[in-house]
């Protein structure tokens, strides 16, 4: 999820909980020949009306598709067993077997309205240490022991405070970072890697993973400094955010108090640095192929194509993605969160993005 949104705007953080579909995974017809699922119109559509269907580098698609037919959606198996034989070729040739095997239909929401958001998220890559050292002062928590016991947990606040709540989590340390605003962002993000700096050694990379929560509500530090005057609503980006940081750094404490639900998190180990890190579907992510999305609007596992801009620039973001995802704040019919990968040009490109969007669903024929 966009972290101007999740920082800024929104009620809930995008935190990549595996989150159940809550819809069937089914679409029902209406009397005007459109399809109905969850809060969502599927309308038909032509593939001439896919803006930039031809342009798309669609080969880029395949690598996600096959990760999507690992659980597949209802109605996809057969194009997943045919998609299992080989890649069909260059880029004309994945757009041809496409189109013989999919339909397009433009999705809108229950009122008509066929425009909505994009928003992008990231992978962070932060460096640690497995032990608190030099200015590796903020712990990463691991589930404490106790945590389905006692609900809500303790506050971010309390744990940061309280030798009670303190105790409660000491032992749970997964690493230890440099910033509390990099613990932060995994939070948010519900993922990361982790380069681990150690004295006697390379470092080596980790994935960290979502692994809960403390039942306290979230709260967006974004929208905090939005309410006490320190930011304008344009200001409150990630850079805008940590720029404030620097220069405030007596009142860090106070504003990441202002948010009390921390999340706990798992090692997973990073065999291929190449590999995203798992959707609520269950796959890898694809860089610049998956997307989050509403499961009750979009079954994981759809094909979808995308007409949106790329923060910044605002030039054309036309093409082929996976639905592999979801997060917290993703809801309605027409809205995504796209996966731009890891890095620092991820990270840009993700905590400025909020985009208009329209976009289809690819669906088997048959």
């Amino acid at each position: 999820m966009l972290i101007l949104g999740a920082l800024a705007g929104c009620s809930s953080p995008p935190v990549r909980e595996a989150a159940p579909e809550t819809a069937p995974n089914v679409v029902l017809p209406s009397s005007d020949g459109a399809l109905l699922r969850g809060r969502a119109r599927w309308v038909p559509a032509r593939w001439a009306d896919l803006p930039g269907w031809d342009a798309d580098r669609t080969a880029e698609l395949w690598p996600a598709l096959l990760r999507g037919c690992e659980r597949p959606a209802a109605g996809w198996a057969d194009v997943c067993t045919e998609a299992r034989r080989g890649v069909p070729g260059d880029d004309a040739a994945v757009r041809s077997w496409l189109q013989a095997r999919l339909q397009p239909y433009r999705v809108e929401s229950m009122e008509g309205v066929a425009t909505g958001l994009t928003t992008g998220y990231f992978e962070p890559l932060i460096e640690a240490s497995r032990a608190p050292r030099g200015r590796f002062r903020v712990p990463l928590l691991m589930p404490p022991p106790d945590l389905a016991t006692r609900k809500p947990y303790w506050t971010r606040q309390q744990l940061d405070t309280l030798p009670a709540a303190q105790a409660s989590v000491r032992g749970r340390e997964l690493a230890w970072l440099a910033d509390p605003l990099d613990a932060l962002i995994l939070q948010i993000q519900g993922s990361g890697r982790l380069r681990i700096t150690q004295s006697d050694g390379p470092p080596s990379v980790v994935r960290v993973a979502y692994a809960g929560h403390n039942d306290q509500p979230y709260k967006s530090v974004g929208r905090w400094l939005i309410d006490q005057g320190e930011l304008r609503p344009d200001q409150a980006s990630w850079p805008g955010i940590k720029a404030w940081a620097q220069l405030n750094p007596q009142r860090v404490a106070e504003m990441l108090w202002a948010n009390p639900r921390v999340v706990f998190f798992r090692e997973e180990p990073l065999p291929d640095p190449t590999v995203g890190p798992r959707g609520a579907q269950g796959v890898p992510l694809t860089p610049g192929r998956s997307v989050a999305i509403d499961p009750t609007s979009v079954p994981y596992g759809s094909a979808l194509w995308l007409d949106t801009t790329e923060p910044l620039s605002n030039t054309p973001l036309r093409r082929a993605v996976m639905a592999q995802d979801t997060g917290s704040a993703i809801t309605g019919a027409v809205r995504v969160d796209y996966f731009w990968g890891w890095g620092d040009t991820a990270e840009q490109q993700a905590g400025r993005m909020k985009q208009s969007l329209r976009m289809w669903v690819l669906v088997p024929r048959g």
